[in-house]
């Protein structure tokens, strides 16, 4: 994207999501599962940056551009252009430029915060005015994460995604995320999940802590744990690690895997518990940052 083409640009992250807990609480007949979930956001995150033009183009780069299958049909970022284009009856036109920072088919979101990320930036570049119900549509349509990631703060969502609840806010919170550069498909990981579904979890209110939130999130569970180190075991040795880093609070994995994450009481100890850990694990992508109440909160860029 060229100094010229960045006239009228807009520029906005796409945080990684992560799943503090995941209860699988059931399955539709359709065969999706039913989720009880709460889900946040981290200051770890992918650029969108979407300029006016005449086409619709997308380009990627970032140190996981590569990993994407190219800016064909199938990208999201694409569709959910496309999807937002045809509900305003208009063409789908821009220069979209995503770097991506995000491991790929890692459990945190990536693609679907991309996806809501491009809703946000073409609805502020085309200056339009969906309604609510509109983009809620759009972005079931692409996938169960992006609904949650539109509305971009935490939330306890159910359902198979659309059911989005507002709950408190998270206390500051340090952050490491962890991947060993090994992507896991989320359909093989439902797929080995065995064993009688779970009830929602017991998390009425969020504690004022990050002490006391690690302590109310030892009584929940992430069920696709499991099945993912059953397909994975290099999990078991991400979670060993992050859980024997200094201040380490709990360490738990994101979503259907592989990258886990653990909470520190503040994003110095997460900064130094993550330079400790990449010095061990050179292979891995380690990350340090914070838990976010709104993807808002990650302004500037």
């Amino acid at each position: 994207m060229s100094a010229a083409s960045l006239a009228g640009a807009v520029r906005i992250a796409a945080p990684a999501k992560l799943n503090l807990f995941l209860h699988v609480v059931g399955r539709r007949p359709d065969g999706y599962h039913l989720l009880d979930s709460l889900i946040a956001f981290a200051s770890v995150h992918d650029t969108l940056v979407v300029a006016p033009a005449h086409q619709l183009t997308l380009t990627l780069d970032g140190p996981f551009g590569a990993d994407l299958d190219g800016a064909g049909d199938d990208n999201l970022v694409l569709k959910a252009a496309r999807a937002l284009a045809e509900v305003a009856g208009q063409p789908a036109q821009g220069v979209l430029r995503l770097t991506k920072r995000l491991p790929v088919a890692s459990g945190i979101g990536g693609g679907s915060a991309d996806a809501a990320a491009a809703i946000k930036a073409l609805v502020k570049l085309w200056r339009l005015t969906p309604t609510p119900e509109q983009l809620s549509s759009i972005a079931l349509s692409l996938g169960a994460d992006v609904p949650v990631c539109l509305a971009g703060h935490v939330a306890r969502v159910g359902g198979i995604g659309e059911g989005i609840a507002t709950v408190g806010r998270l206390p500051n919170c340090g952050l490491v995320l962890v991947n060993p550069r090994v992507p896991l498909a989320t359909a093989a990981v439902f797929k080995a999940r065995q064993g009688v579904f779970s009830r929602p979890a017991s998390f009425d209110r969020i504690p004022n802590d990050v002490a006391g939130l690690a302590a109310a999130l030892r009584n929940t569970n992430n069920d696709l744990e499991a099945p993912a180190r059953a397909l994975l075991p290099l999990i078991d040795d991400v979670l060993e690690a992050i859980a024997g880093l200094k201040g380490c609070l709990i360490a738990r994995m994101s979503g259907s895997g592989a990258t886990c994450f653990g909470l520190f009481a503040d994003e110095r100890a997460a900064q130094s518990a993550s330079a400790d850990l990449a010095a061990r694990y050179q292979g891995w992508w380690v990350a340090p940052g914070r838990l976010l109440n709104a993807t808002d909160d990650l302004v500037p860029l």
